[in-house]
């Protein structure tokens, strides 16, 4: 049997068309909570025939997450194409139990010693100091969600559709 990409594609697109959507303030505040409670994500990146999915450590502050990073191939991507997703998700323990998001946005490379640069410094509280003594800056990327899908098994619990999608 062939796949047909075009029916997997549309698979939950059509399986969600008459699922309960939970209201917006209510699902921002799970994805934030969610967010939250994690701090790892997988961050995709892409250019060409180029693709890079890093682990890496975030912060989510101001409706944007912030990633410090040594460098990496990633920079390859980025430096051409700003379009990024990033997973965030719990341990697989069964279908009842099933809990992640993918965010999709646009990065920004943040200069070192800007403003924004050092006010995430601040709020981690990481010393300028101890930056500025590295042989080379640490890098900082900026990503702006523009849609969030959220899948959260607990949702049918509270009579919604275990995933849900978030657009800004």
């Amino acid at each position: 049997m062939k796949t047909d990409c075009q029916a997997a594609q549309r698979y939950w697109e059509d399986k969600e068309a008459a699922d309960a959507a939970m209201p917006r303030p209510q699902l921002l505040k799970a994805a934030e909570d969610f967010i939250a409670a994690h701090n790892t994500c997988a961050l995709a990146t892409g250019c060409g025939g180029f693709v890079r999915c890093t682990p890496i450590e975030y912060t989510y502050r101001d409706g944007r997450f912030w990633l410090l990073s040594e460098g990496g191939l990633k920079f390859r991507a980025l430096a051409q194409n700003p379009a990024v997703c990033l997973a965030i998700f719990d341990p697989y323990g069964g279908f009842g139990t099933l809990g992640g998001m993918q965010v999709s946005g646009r990065a920004r490379l943040v200069d070192p010693w800007s403003p924004d640069y050092c006010a995430l410094l601040a709020f981690k509280k990481i010393p300028e100091a101890a930056l500025r003594g590295l042989d080379h800056p640490m890098y900082l990327i900026e990503v702006t969600p523009g849609r969030i899908d959220l899948l959260n098994s607990a949702f049918k619990a509270q009579g919604f559709a275990p995933r849900q999608h978030l657009t800004f």
